[in-house]
Order: C-alpha cells, then structure tokens, then sequence
C-alpha cells in the first residue's frame, strides 16, 4: 500500500496508472496529432512531444538502419524530357534538372525492404524503399519513397510506434503479427495499406520490377514563384512489374535470401540496365473541397483519371557499386534535400520526415556524413561548418579564417535570389486535430475491387494466415475494417478467420511467432537428427 501511494504522488496532473508520458513526464495528452497551422498543416518548430519521440527513435540502432536496413544499390542517369506531358516543363519549375530535353543527371539509387535486419530476407512481406539521389547541377536532390504509392498513416507522431508493432517483440525478439494487427487495428487509416501489402503487391519480384514513389505530396515552382502541388511515380518501362505469392516467396527464400540484390547486380553486369519513367501527378495548390479526401493524406492514391500521370523523364542504372560498404551502406538520403524549384507541400508525414531523415543520417553516419563521397554533390560546395567526428576536410571559401557570415574580410556570403520566392500564406489556428477529410475506408474498397480473382483470393489467405494468431477482438475490429471498405472483403476474412478459428486448438493460439514461424520451430525440433557428442 505505502508503495502504491508513493507512485500515485509521482502522477502528475490529469495522469492515471497506465497513462502515457514524455522522457521530461509531461503527460501525453494526443499522440495521434503533430501541432500544425489548421488541421492541413503545415506543422510548427516546436512540437516538442513529436521531436522528443522521433528524435530517440531515430537513434535506437547502432549502426544499422532503424528502418530500411537491408538494401541494394547502384548507379545511372536521370534523362529528362524537357516536357510534362506535352506541355513545356518550365511552365511549372524552375528546377534545372527537368529543364533542356536529353540532358542527363547522375543519381544512386538505393532499394531496400522497411521492417527487417540488414540480413533478412528479400522476400519478406513490406514496402519496399525506392530512395534516389540526384546530384543536380544546383546540387543534391533526394527523391525518397517506396514501391507502393501511399502508407499507413498520415500524421509523424504515430510512426515510432508503427515501426515498434512491426518490429520484433522486445521481450522474445521475434516477429508477431498480432503486434501489428493491434496498432493497425486502432488506425483504421492504415487499412488501404494493409490492403495493398497483404496481396501479392506485398511481395514485389525483384528490386527491378517493381514501381516506386515519393509517396508524399511535394510542390513544383515556377519562375513567379508560383506553386502546384506534384506526386512523383516511377514506372518499370522495359521489364515491367511483378509479384510473387506466399508459396512462391516461400520456396524462393528458402534457396536464397538476397535473390533481389543478385538479380539486381547480375542484371546490370550483363548490360541489361533497368530504367523507369518518372511520371508526375499535378493538382492546384488548394484544399480541393470536391474530393472525398484530403490530397496531402499520403495513404491516399490521386485517381488517375482525374490527375494523369505525365512523363517528365527516364532513369537508367547501368553501373554497381565497386564497394558495397561505401556506396550502399554509407548512402544518406533525406527528404528535405530538395533544390531551386521544388519545394514541400503542408503533407503532415512530409514536414516529419524531413526532420527525422537528416537526424538519422547524422546520428547513424556522422556530423559529416555529407562529406562521404557517395553522398556529396558534385558541384562547389562552401560552408562555414568545422569539425565534427570524421571531418575529412574544410570546404570553406575565400578566407579561411573567416567561418562566419556576415562578414567583410572574404567570407562567403548570401547567394543572388532568382526567381519570385513562393510564399505560401496561411490563416489559421495553432491546433493539434486530424485532417477532416479522413474517408478512411473508400480507397480501401476501390483497391479490393481492382484486384483480379487471384489477388483477392491471395489478400484473403494471407490476412487470415497472419491474423489467426491475433487476439479474438483484434480479429473482430479487423473484420469491423474490411467490411466497411467492402462488404465482400470483410465477411471473407470472417469466414477465413471462423474456419481457421475451428481448426487451431488452445495451445497452438499461443503464439510467439506467426502461425507458420511457430510450426517451422516446431518441425525443426521434431525432425533434428540425434548425433553422438565428439
């Protein structure tokens, strides 16, 4: 009792046992909702509770990558056409990189699956990183996405806690898939998502044939300064796309769990270089009241019939890395890397992880990772930054002894401004809500009804196979999801869930693991050949 009373006097104000606080034991009051200007954003500098939160997470692995681990990549050229479509590009940015038809830009691209360790499979089930460093002729621009073109939530703040139900259990080590159907069973907006990873989508062939996308809404601006709101699409043009099934990735994974970065590398040894079209989606810079949904919530798709994709470009990788260490490890890619003419749009998920993707690559490399040859630009770069771990040298100006600004002794100073600055204005609260326009199930059910027969029967085997492990009432609000996207999706998986419900006895609803983890563990035990000790 005396120790019971002693916690109660640590709680402080609006607190209870079982309520969630900061590092500081401030009470955690929303921990959906970054502070933004209205709910549409964009967000504000001192979010503390967000920071404080993505700031650990980023730091949570030494040194492997908290996310993106493992990965492959190589080198080539972006070519653009000079064109959006058929109109000029210049009409729309001022970015050089898409200006002059044929010119060509170097990039590294680095693929990678999300949730896994730097030596998991290839095969795994999760979206695929499609990351891409432009080294322009204004200097880097980093063009960060995934194979699928939306996510799984669309505020910062809940993503530590997604990538925590997705990761290994912290206690057994071991991936459940009733940690993540928990966290995506109280985020319905994560359904669409779900929907899409769990059919073969989920598990793209190879890193060659598989789309890619910057995911997030970005703006392009054009010399008055004038902005429109772009999505970025990369499409496989010579190999095209596919995917593989369960049982296929299965067998697969069993003979050869890095089958993407061979046929990556082997395929670009040969000369068989794999190129993509980069495709833009385009929309006014508005709040487009007639959609349903709100155009910055990245785990929506833009319909494609009402903003067609428009070809700006192709890209060609046509060399590999000469060391995997230097190149593909020591890579750092950030969202916020943009150059003159491309800008961000108000996207919630944008403005954090432009935050947090630089943070990583400082904690995770260096200070002075941008020194590390594979991430610098390859054009005149003079700062008045010193020092640090692992500086390799002083990129100063005119006067080495000046590393400041302003200053009139032959420092370096401010640049020429070309071009009308956009400025974007704003009227609005300093809140901390959802977008309104949530339509969290809509695009759900569009995406069920696209897939052919073969792909629903897939989705639905494989969301059963994970989610027969899970707690009965994360089984029912699931269920609860799926059938509000579409009344045929939910009552398959309940039917599926019933069936498998009746097949499976107490203990074996225990799980560790996933359902199949656990029979493998326990085929391992029962098929070890006994061997005398030597």
């Amino acid at each position: 009792m005396e120790v019971e009373n002693e916690e109660k006097k640590k709680m402080g104000t609006g607190e209870a046992e079982g309520t969630l606080t900061n590092r500081q034991g401030h009470p955690v009051t929303d921990n959906q909702n970054i502070r933004t200007v209205g709910n549409r954003g964009p967000s504000t500098l001192e979010n503390y509770d967000f920071i404080e939160k993505i700031s650990h997470f980023d730091r949570e692995r030494i040194p492997e990558r908290v996310v993106h681990a493992r990965g492959a990549g190589a080198h080539g050229y972006f070519e653009t056409y000079g064109k959006v479509g058929d109109e000029d590009v210049s009409k729309y940015t001022r970015a050089k990189v898409f200006h002059g038809a044929g010119k060509q830009t170097p990039v590294f691209v680095r693929f990678s699956t999300v949730a896994g360790a730097k030596e998991s499979p290839e095969t795994a089930r999760d979206p695929r990183g499609f990351a891409v460093k432009f080294y322009t002729e204004d200097g880097n621009w980093d063009l960060v996405g995934n194979n699928l073109k939306i996510f799984f939530i669309r505020d910062p703040l809940k993503f530590p806690d997604m990538i925590h139900a997705f990761k290994p259990d912290p206690v057994t080590n071991i991936q459940n898939p009733e940690r993540m159907f928990d966290f995506v069973s109280q985020s319905p907006e994560a359904i669409h998502m779900i929907t899409f990873l769990f059919s073969p989508w989920g598990i793209p062939a190879n890193y060659r044939q598989m789309q890619g996308s910057g995911v997030n809404t970005y703006k392009w601006v054009n010399q008055e300064g004038e902005a429109i709101l772009v999505k970025y699409h990369w499409e496989p043009i010579k190999q095209g796309i596919k995917n593989l099934t369960q049982k296929e990735a299965n067998e697969i994974q069993g003979m050869n769990t890095s089958h993407a970065t061979q046929d990556l590398y082997e395929a670009i040894d040969k000369g068989d270089y794999p190129e993509w079209e980069l495709c833009i989606q385009m929309m006014s810079d508005e709040e487009h009241p007639e959609l349903d949904f709100d155009p910055l919530d990245d785990t929506k798709l833009w319909p494609a019939d009402q903003f067609p994709f428009l070809p700006v470009g192709k890209m060609v990788l046509n060399k590999n890395p000469e060391n995997f260490f230097a190149e593909v490890e020591q890579a750092a890619f950030g969202t916020g890397v943009l150059v003159d003419g491309l800008d961000f749009s108000d996207d919630k998920m944008l403005q954090g992880r432009t935050f947090s993707y630089s943070d990583t690559q400082r904690y995770r490399v260096g200070a002075n990772y941008l020194q590390v040859p594979i991430n610098k630009p390859k054009k005149r770069v003079a700062t008045n930054q010193r020092d640090g771990q692992n500086a390799h040298y002083v990129d100063s100006g005119q006067n080495p002894h000046v590393n400041y600004e302003p200053s009139i002794l032959g420092g370096l100073k401010e640049s020429e401004q070309v071009g009308k600055v956009h400025e974007p204005a704003y009227n609005g609260k300093l809140v901390r809500e959802a977008i309104e326009r949530k339509n969290e199930y809509g695009q759900a059910g569009d995406t069920y009804r696209s897939f052919e027969d073969w792909e629903r029967d897939e989705l639905i085997s494989n969301l059963v196979d994970a989610l027969k492990v899970s707690h009965p009432e994360i089984q029912k609000q699931m269920i609860e999801h799926f059938t509000k996207a579409d009344e045929e999706y939910g009552r398959r998986v309940a039917e599926g869930l019933e069936k498998a419900n009746k097949e499976m006895d107490s203990e074996s609803k225990h799980n560790t693991g996933s359902a199949a983890a656990d029979e493998a563990a326990g085929n391992a035990k029962e098929k070890g050949h006994e061997a005398d000790p030597y």
